[in-house]
């Protein structure tokens, strides 16, 4: 702690005395006027964290299963003129034939959906698992997609991936 606040801190303690027309004063005022003000605190900088630690897992609170697959990777290749294969890197813990991640899809920043990955059965045995799509048509200036994942029974949902489009 720099000098300067902690000797205003101390200024203000003492300054705060017991005395009656103190004694019943708020405590987010202060309880002399006359009193100094205290140096200005030094606004601190948070470093950015890790957004996959930050993702809440949402689940079924029936169950306690988890609600939806999770996007955990993607990358991009463009074939030219804004038409892209995406690949997305999908982990869904409850992959069963009787209820699985069944889709995923590309979204803009303003909410376009400009491809979708309809999958036709479970990867039990293959997680988490990739799968691409070609022919999306993304347009130019549009430089970063969000990858989302569906689940069967609950739909869209859980932890999503941002991808940078490379210079097409």
């Amino acid at each position: 702690m720099k000098a300067g606040v902690l000797l205003a801190m101390v200024a203000a303690l003492v300054a705060c005395g017991t005395s009656d027309d103190t004694a019943n004063a708020p405590p987010s005022q202060p309880a002399d006027a006359t009193a100094a003000p205290a140096d200005p605190v030094e606004p601190t900088i948070e470093q950015p964290s890790d957004p996959a630690a930050e993702t809440e897992i949402d689940t079924d609170t029936d169950t306690g299963e988890q609600k939806f697959p999770d996007v955990i990777g993607a990358s991009a290749t463009s074939s030219g003129d804004s038409v892209w294969t995406i690949s997305a890197t999908i982990s869904s813990p409850y992959d069963t034939p009787e209820r699985y991640a069944d889709a995923w899809r590309v979204v803009g920043p303003d909410g376009t959906v400009f491809g979708e990955r309809i999958l036709g059965h479970d990867h039990a045995n293959e997680q988490p698992f990739t799968r691409s799509q070609s022919g999306i048509t993304i347009p130019s200036e549009v430089t970063e997609v969000t990858i989302e994942g569906r689940d069967q029974q609950f739909g869209w949902g859980g932890a999503t991936f941002q991808l940078m489009l490379p210079v097409d």
